[in-house]
């Protein structure tokens, strides 16, 4: 049915967004960049491609950060073209995407006020895709209760804070426990978004938004460990819509250590393949070495717990890439407006790892990205 009438108001974005998605890097033009011997034939390489003269105007030596700012500001201009131009329930879609941004940069200028830090520089820190109308708002308020409330009037999370989180709750213990309960409800809120546009949209979308919620869940249970958190506190931040709920959540909660993370994600196969130590299919660009790029070039001194963790986190952005490309495979729907974001997100990522080893000479590791096609 959605075939009928979805062009009417998708279609040409539709087209749009997919013609982005084929301007995305391929495995050669990843190839050439690994041969790059200077950061000024990293340039010249990634002028080959639809990233164009991007860093044309940048003054050599070009730092890193400065490729992943440009980068992402392409990125955020081609997200804002599709918003421009969106309608209902598009547009109410694109700004869903834009939420959990919002969340970040929310959370960013909390902490920043919580340490008397200045909330213009913060501003300048914000993800440019999380910026909404009323932020300056935010730089008005002079201490944690004034910024509460002005979150609840002036910004879309207004109604994930009014539920989830009292003024009391705004201090440095309790910042990435407030995180990550607006994350739980924005994505539980996002996925009833989807379900009621029904079709191919909610069933993507909800295979996505379920990953997700699984992520987050593991790596709230693993980042505890070992901290103040109480099992009870634990179970409360774990999205209800993911493929682990509500037996493997429960497990979860009860979890003490890496192995019994482990068993609770038995029953889902996709998910056992992560902690499969002897796999290479989850290392980044297949290799199967033991280093993570979630450490970035070095800090190795790392317990193995924590090397367990990172290399988990490795395996679920290529399980997160490998989601999003299926996305692309059917027509008539929205999930790929949000899978191109993710794929492009993914894509910035690799190659701000490999501009990272050109600069500091580490091709041993130029080689540990995650490629999305």
């Amino acid at each position: 049915m959605e075939a009928l009438l979805f062009n009417v108001s998708g279609g040409f974005l539709e087209g749009i967004v997919r013609g982005y998605k084929a301007g995305l890097l391929t495995q050669n033009q990843y190839n050439n960049l690994t041969q790059c011997e200077t950061i000024e034939d990293f340039r010249t390489q990634l002028s080959a491609t639809d990233y164009g003269n991007f860093l044309a105007n940048e003054p050599l030596p070009i730092s890193t950060s400065t490729i992943s700012d440009k980068a992402t500001q392409v990125l955020v201009d081609q997200f804002n073209y599709l918003r421009s131009n969106a309608v209902e329930p598009l547009s109410k879609f694109l700004e869903y995407m834009t939420y959990a941004y919002m969340i970040d940069n929310v959370i960013l200028i909390i902490t920043g006020t919580l340490h008397g830090r200045n909330t213009n520089e913060l501003l300048q820190r914000c993800h440019p895709l999380g910026i909404f109308d009323t932020m300056p708002a935010l730089c008005v308020a002079t201490n944690v209760e004034e910024l509460y409330h002005t979150v609840l009037v002036e910004t879309p999370l207004a109604p994930y804070f009014r539920d989830s989180v009292t003024a009391a709750d705004l201090d440095d213990l309790n910042i990435e426990i407030i995180r990550n309960t607006l994350y739980k409800a924005y994505l539980e809120d996002f996925d009833a978004f989807c379900q009621s546009l029904g079709g191919p949209t909610a069933e993507i979308m909800h295979r996505i938004l379920a990953f997700e919620a699984d992520r987050r869940a593991i790596n709230i249970t693993i980042n505890s460990f070992g901290t103040q958190l109480s099992k009870e506190q634990r179970a409360k931040l774990f999205p209800t819509i993911g493929r682990l709920f509500p037996e493997g959540n429960n497990a979860l909660a009860r979890a003490d250590d890496i192995e019994q993370v482990r068993q609770a994600c038995e029953p889902v196969a996709e998910y056992r393949a992560f902690f499969d130590s002897g796999s290479g299919a989850g290392r980044p660009n297949g290799q199967g070495g033991s280093e993570s790029t979630a450490n970035l070039l070095g800090d190795l001194g790392v317990s193995d717990e924590l090397g367990a963790a990172a290399d988990l986190e490795d395996r679920f952005f290529v399980h997160e890439v490998h989601l999003n490309k299926l996305a692309f495979l059917q027509q008539f729907q929205y999930a790929v407006f949000y899978s191109y974001v993710k794929l492009k997100e993914q894509e910035i990522r690799s190659l701000t790892w490999i501009a990272e080893c050109i600069a500091q000479n580490a091709r041993d590791r130029i080689h540990d990205f995650i490629p999305t096609f």
